[in-house]
């Protein structure tokens, strides 16, 4: 399996699978109609009712689902290079970089580690290998300043 293509001098450490999702929030995609029913009037006859209640939960779940959240859940191929952490998410065919250079901050978790970057949505990476990578990034990171 090829790896990702490297810069001059870049050296790859470490060849891993993660878990890895974006943290960030979406625009709002507000529901395009609005929800009710059909009612048979006495005195109106047939005529559509709205549902105000109804109309005012999907507007809310729209609104809640676009809040930031960890979002892109996918399995990866992580390879841990002298520059960065190059990502190449399960089923595509793009590496996607992450450079030390670019790295604000790095929270480890039990089984996963969280890496800030200044110009991107944070990444995480969750999995049996997560725990070491992250300890690895840390130590390029200040090596790399």
């Amino acid at each position: 399996m090829d790896g990702p293509p490297l810069a001059d001098e870049e050296v790859a450490f470490a060849d891993a699978q993660c878990s890895a999702a974006r943290f960030y929030g979406t625009e709002v995609d507000y529901p395009s109609s609005t929800s009710g029913y059909f009612e048979d009037h006495p005195t109106f006859g047939r005529r559509w009712v709205n549902n105000s209640r109804l109309d005012a939960r999907r507007r809310q779940e729209a609104e809640d689902s676009a809040l930031p959240q960890w979002r892109d859940h996918t399995a990866a191929r992580v390879v841990l290079t002298s520059v960065g952490v190059r990502l190449l998410p399960m089923g595509t065919s793009d590496w996607l970089p992450f450079d030390h250079a670019l790295l604000s901050g790095i929270a480890a978790e039990p089984s996963a580690v969280v890496l800030s970057y200044n110009v991107c949505a944070p990444l995480l990476l969750s999995g049996p290998a997560a725990p070491w990578l992250g300890v690895a990034i840390e130590h390029l990171h200040q090596h790399s300043v």
